[in-house]
């Protein structure tokens, strides 16, 4: 196993533009650490919802910001990610501090969706931005910012846990406010960084690219309903550990301990040799057999002792983190290998649609199916991930036979395709 001073001074890039982007995303991974688990405590400890109304208002929310996603990606594509990841972290800004103001449904449902607004357009630029610092190593300069953005994220949950444990109304409007000098810093940093041109656009392109792709929309979506492997470790297994085995209950932040650690210690690795639309359609196949084995052990943790539960469930979140770095690596792999430089922002946009609708999903899904079925419900749930995982290299490989000169495949376009790109 790497030490972890090495670990941790890998994640930090050369001098210059790299290292700049990277620290701007450091500063806003801390402060979106601080703020994710407060959004439902705020709306009913500070504003006084009942939690109906915070789960409806976070619900059309997401929902509307699913919807502007690729418009605001376009955007980018055409007027400079730069120029609109720094308006997002301006708008995001004013929304946190909003937060501070409010004390009815209305003004929350309002801030909230300009804040999800802001949240996705900043994401999708921000995926266009990171093309253009990471050149034509993208894929694996992405590995390293997530690693060092789940570095960000875990401080932030630190910093979290402190103001919960303080538990007052100026103790929850203070995260807001750290975050929004968070939004602050990271815009400040962002000016450091060039401008980039937009890329043209071809002649004769059609304006939604992405949407006529199918390729790319049947990669979105098998990578959406992948992303639900996320919230396995997030919503699912706590429940899993508290209501259906004999675990402590304080294996449930070990869990999130495990699965930091692994991503800090190992995103780096395993995304170095995931560079080509090739090698992501074969990690996300690998991560969806490693789900499979993953989700069931997690079933086996049910009706065992303490101490077996607790054995078999590190192993679990130990393996499953495994696979999480492979689907990460995939996906980044593909998002970027799949996409058109001069349309990066609306393609990662429709990308960011399929892992929301994902995230939506999630607790239909993981709570009122597979919870309900017991062990059964873990392994059609590992089951289903192994089957996503089976489709991705068919359909890496369809998107390289329907790419222009663009692909990163590892090999060179198929000469018809070549010349029609000319």
């Amino acid at each position: 196993m790497p030490k972890l001073p090495n670990v941790l001074t890998s994640l930090v890039p050369e001098p210059g533009v790299r290292r700049v982007y990277a620290f701007s995303n450091l500063i806003n991974s801390f402060g979106f650490g601080l703020i994710l688990p407060a959004m439902a405590l705020y709306g009913t400890r500070v504003v006084h919802l009942s939690s109906t109304d915070v789960g409806l208002a976070m619900t059309i929310a997401a929902a509307v910001s699913l919807v502007t996603a690729i418009p605001l990606g376009d955007l980018a594509d055409r007027y400079g990610s730069k120029e609109l990841v720094s308006a997002g972290l301006v708008v995001q800004c004013l929304a946190a501090v909003s937060y501070l103001f409010i004390d009815n449904f209305a003004e929350f449902l309002i801030v909230s969706m300009v804040d999800m607004i802001s949240f996705g357009g900043l994401a999708s630029a921000d995926a266009a931005l990171l093309r253009r610092v990471g050149g034509e190593d993208a894929a694996a300069f992405r590995a390293a910012i997530r690693a060092l953005i789940n570095l960000g994220l875990s401080l932030g949950l630190v910093g979290f846990a402190v103001a919960v444990s303080i538990g007052t109304t100026d103790a929850y409007k203070a995260i807001f406010l750290v975050n929004a000098l968070t939004f602050v810093g990271a815009w400040v940093i962002n000016q450091r960084l060039p401008r980039y041109e937009p890329v043209p656009k071809p002649p004769g392109g059609t304006r939604w690219l992405a949407l006529r792709d199918k390729a790319y929309v049947s990669f979105a979506a098998v990578n959406g309903l992948m992303a639900l492997q996320y919230s396995v470790l997030t919503l699912l297994l706590p429940l899993w550990i508290i209501e259906h085995t004999h675990g402590p209950r304080w294996s449930v932040s070990v869990i999130v301990l495990v699965n930091t650690i692994g991503v800090t210690l190992f995103q780096v690795r395993v995304g170095k040799n995931v560079k080509t639309v090739r090698n992501g359609g074969s990690a996300l196949r690998v991560a969806g057999v490693i789900f499979l084995v993953s989700c069931a052990a997690m079933g086996l943790a049910s009706g065992i002792p303490w101490w077996a539960a607790l054995l078999v469930l590190l192993a679990a979140v130990a393996l499953h983190t495994w696979g999480e770095l492979w689907q990460s690596s995939g996906s980044f792999a593909l998002s970027f290998g799949l996409s058109p430089k001069h349309a990066t922002g609306q393609y990662l946009g429709l990308a960011g649609i399929g892992a929301g609708a994902g995230a939506g999903l999630a607790p239909i899904l993981l709570l009122g199916l597979v919870l309900n079925q017991g062990r059964a419900g873990w392994i059609g749930l590992g089951i289903f991930f192994g089957l996503l995982g089976l489709a991705a290299p068919a359909i890496a490989r369809w998107g390289e036979r329907t790419r222009p000169s663009f692909v990163q495949s590892g090999e060179p376009a198929p000469a018809a395709m070549a010349a029609e790109s000319d």
